[in-house]
């Protein structure tokens, strides 16, 4: 999905005004190009859903934000006014000159042409501190990990995405949305507010609810104090890495039992066999039948250091 299209102040009205100032009958901008499927382009054209969404993002003046589909900066526009910086990204060349223009008249709108998830964001100059971003259901999980994972110094997420991506992020477990993304967005993020956004607020309309999901990365434990009841303490780089591929393989197969998905298991010189997983979920007091989406996000980490999965990377005080 992108952001862009007129507000409709809720239900179309003669003259109702977009949200940044036109009006509904200004020919003075050329039209928008048409939504692409291959880009996942559903055009948000209520402005009071737009400006709430601006508000819940709480960008703040030092906030350097990335903000991917861009297309003809109907988000961009109020994330200029709040932040230090805004890094633009569009796939759609349709959009270059308007983005072009955009930046000319704002000093701190960088604009990226092609596709986001492959540019080097973390060469990105500022480096982004937020994701403020509509996408499309093909790269929202893609980017939210990659982003997750290789931009540390980012540590909130303002998103809108299809309500099943939604629910999904943030799913508990033996539930049906419960997914490796689950497992591994909680393990480094704490969700804040959800918004529902239904199909009649975008151009054109889409067969399924949206929804706008704020999240940020969770700070280590100060010294001397636990996590947070039902927490993990939040990964580093190296663990999170180790954990990624140990949750991916075993939800891979998900109706399987662990004791299967994960035998033959290796990385960094340690092979599991299925003895290993037997012991393992024996000392976590785990039923030797127990299937991936039964665990909760601390019981993955417990289960790593169990498994000594890698070898030294799992600190023996749970902290991955």
């Amino acid at each position: 999905m992108k952001v862009a299209g007129r507000s409709t102040g809720g239900a179309r009205r003669p003259g109702a005004a977009h949200a940044d100032g036109q009006a509904a009958g200004d020919r003075s901008r050329p039209p928008r190009p048409h939504a692409l499927h291959r880009y996942g382009q559903n055009h948000l054209v209520d402005g009071n859903i737009l400006r709430a969404i601006v508000r819940q993002a709480a960008v703040g003046p030092d906030d350097v934000v990335l903000e991917v589909g861009a297309a003809d900066g109907q988000l961009t526009r109020p994330l200029l006014e709040r932040a230090r910086l805004v890094h633009a990204f569009e796939i759609d060349h349709r959009y270059a000159s308007r983005l072009s223009k955009l930046a000319a008249e704002h000093p701190n709108l960088a604009v990226h042409s092609g596709d986001a998830l492959k540019q080097d964001l973390a060469a990105l100059d500022p480096p982004p501190t937020m994701l403020v971003a509509n996408l499309a259901y093909n790269i929202a999980i893609p980017l939210i990990m990659t982003t997750i994972s290789g931009l540390p110094q980012l540590s909130r997420w303002a998103v809108m995405v299809q309500k099943e991506l939604g629910d999904r992020l943030f799913a508990v477990p033996s539930t049906k949305a419960y997914a490796a993304v689950s497992v591994l967005v909680q393990l480094a993020c704490r969700r804040e507010e959800v918004r529902a956004v239904p199909p009649a607020a975008f151009r054109p309309q889409p067969r399924v609810d949206s929804s706008f999901i704020t999240f940020v990365r969770r700070a280590p434990a100060a010294a001397g104090t636990a996590p947070a009841a039902g927490e993990a303490p939040p990964p580093t780089a190296a663990g999170y890495a180790a954990m990624d591929q140990l949750v991916r393989l075993a939800f891979g197969q998900r109706r399987k039992v662990l004791t299967n998905t994960l035998s033959g298991a290796a990385r960094a010189g340690v092979t599991l066999s299925r003895d290993d997983v037997r012991r393992a979920l024996d000392e976590l007091r785990l039923s030797p039948a127990a299937r991936p989406e039964e665990l909760a996000p601390p019981q993955w980490v417990a289960l790593a250091r169990a498994l000594g999965w890698p070898a030294g990377a799992i600190a023996s005080d749970g902290r991955a």
